[in-house]
């Protein structure tokens, strides 16, 4: 097999390829077996009818067809990996130019390519980022967060402020119709929590226990959606969180600490991690920022457009595909679609912009991906989707993602190698040391909770931080929050 490759453009490439029929025989063979077994020729049993029959029956263009379809494939596959400083990207668009029967096969395949990129340097990178320093403020709110979940709720007789816990009948009607499915009595709510009815948190402030107020709030669900509804909300109940005191006896209650002192200490050094981990994040961040600035990209266009036509079919998904409703979305938001289009295009760059220079990154720091760390990441991200490992791979399988993952983490270590190579220093101009965070070289993937997924960095590190603070106690008894479960469940 002969092939060469033009360069039509930084970004596309066109492969000549030309396949001796010699070559084809296996071809032949596989193409004579798949036609025998689809057609009957009396005489002979499915599959056993012989290449010169069939073509007597079928004409020997049938025959060609199937050869060629189905020696395509493999052929541009070879003429690609023959061709080492070429990657390509997306489908190819195949022409077949000549089938001289008995002579040669052959055709041409266009297919967009990983550009060139020239990386900057990783050591001139330097970035700032914030100060890990933990107020006396912050530990206070953190403890009175703690308070809050060894609190009890009691009744008060005032008018309900924000943050009180209220029991409420609601009623709506449209046109004056009542509207069923809005009723509900001894709905329990957080004043000021917000995301149950437009307009019920200032309806609520000020009444007491008894008394009602009726407010114009337009419904976002059911057969009246759009709607203005004329909203009754009656307050049954008012209750007020009652918090422990903060002292050595609610230390031994809330933790495994004997004083307050002791806990308030183990608060500041959990909060000095979220900040240290706030800090790899936004280093992370701002080293692939700087990278991405610095960096000249000539793009694909057909990945481009590819990324446009996904983010567009998602969106329009959400309105079930009616232009109409989903202009109507974009009204209420101020924005026209030739103004959404355009963030779409400009974000669909970016992606693959960013997807790009880290694939570069990845090749230039020779970064591999082991067993270990794939399966470290698929029962991570089962994880996040719910599932068990077993059925995430199973998934990814079937939708021929699994190449994706593998991309993710490579890219994910070579920001990281971007990271530890780059100057990071603090609001103070001190350089900040996050290799502890960072961890090893050779296992960057694992370091840092964070993917890069086509092309953003999604932070995890925040929330996995945040959730080691609020671990700073175990569960309250039962019987010291029987009645503030009561009232937090209206806030989920």
């Amino acid at each position: 097999m002969k092939s060469t490759v033009e360069h039509l453009s930084p970004t596309r490439v066109r492969f000549n390829v030309e396949v001796p029929f010699d070559e084809l025989k296996p071809d032949f063979d596989r193409a004579y077996k798949k036609i025998a077994q689809q057609v009957r020729i009396p005489g002979f049993r499915p599959g056993k009818a012989p290449a010169r029959i069939l073509e007597a029956r079928l004409g020997r263009g049938v025959v060609l067809d199937e050869v060629v379809n189905g020696a395509i494939p493999g052929k541009y596959s070879e003429a690609v990996t023959a061709s080492e400083k070429v990657t390509p990207i997306g489908r190819p668009d195949i022409e077949v130019t000549e089938i001289a029967d008995g002579d040669k096969l052959a055709f041409t395949a266009e297919v967009d390519v990983r550009p060139e990129i020239a990386l900057p340097d990783l050591d001139g990178i330097a970035v700032q980022v914030d100060d890990v320093a933990v107020t006396d403020e912050q530990v206070t709110e953190q403890l009175d967060s703690l308070r809050a979940r060894f609190g009890t709720l009691k009744g008060v007789e005032r008018p309900a402020a924000e943050g009180d816990f209220v029991q409420i009948d609601l009623s709506a009607s449209v046109d004056g119709k009542e509207i069923e499915e809005a009723a509900t009595t001894g709905f329990s709510y957080q004043v000021g929590q917000g995301g149950l009815i437009d307009g019920i948190d200032e309806a609520i402030t000020g009444l007491s226990e008894g008394e009602s107020k009726t407010f114009t709030s337009t419904l976002v669900a059911g057969d009246y959606a759009d709607k203005d509804a004329e909203v009754t909300v009656t307050v049954t109940a008012v209750k007020e969180r009652d918090l422990p005191e903060a002292d050595d006896e609610f230390a031994q209650l809330a933790s495994e600490f004997d004083t307050l002192d002791e806990l308030t200490a183990d608060l500041k050094e959990r909060l000095g991690r979220v900040r240290r981990m706030e800090q790899v994040s936004q280093a992370r961040d701002k080293v692939l920022d700087a990278i991405v600035e610095a960096t000249e990209v000539p793009l694909p266009e057909t990945v481009v457009a590819a990324e446009v036509e996904s983010s567009l079919h998602d969106a329009v998904h959400a309105f079930d595909h009616d232009d109409d409703k989903f202009a109507e979305f974009l009204t209420s938001q101020g924005k026209t679609r030739e103004e959404f289009d355009a963030e779409v295009r400009a974000d669909a760059e970016k992606s693959v912009k960013v997807r790009l220079i880290l694939d570069a990154l990845a090749d230039a720091e020779e970064v591999s991906v082991n067993d270990q760390e794939l399966t470290e990441r698929i029962v991570y991200q089962a994880q996040q989707y719910g599932m068990s490992p077993d059925e995430f791979v199973q998934r990814i399988q079937q939708s021929g993602q699994l190449g994706a993952i593998y991309s993710d983490v490579r890219r994910s270590k070579a920001l990281i190698v971007a990271v530890r190579a780059a100057t990071v220093t603090d609001e103070a101009g001190t350089a900040v040391d996050l290799s502890d965070l960072l961890g090893p070289a050779d296992e960057a993937a694992e370091a840092v909770e964070g993917d890069v997924v086509e092309g953003d960095v999604v932070e995890d590190a925040d929330a996995d931080a945040d959730a080691d603070v609020a671990d700073a106690a175990p569960e309250a008894s039962d019987e010291a929050t029987d009645d503030t479960a009561k009232g937090a469940s209206t806030s989920a």
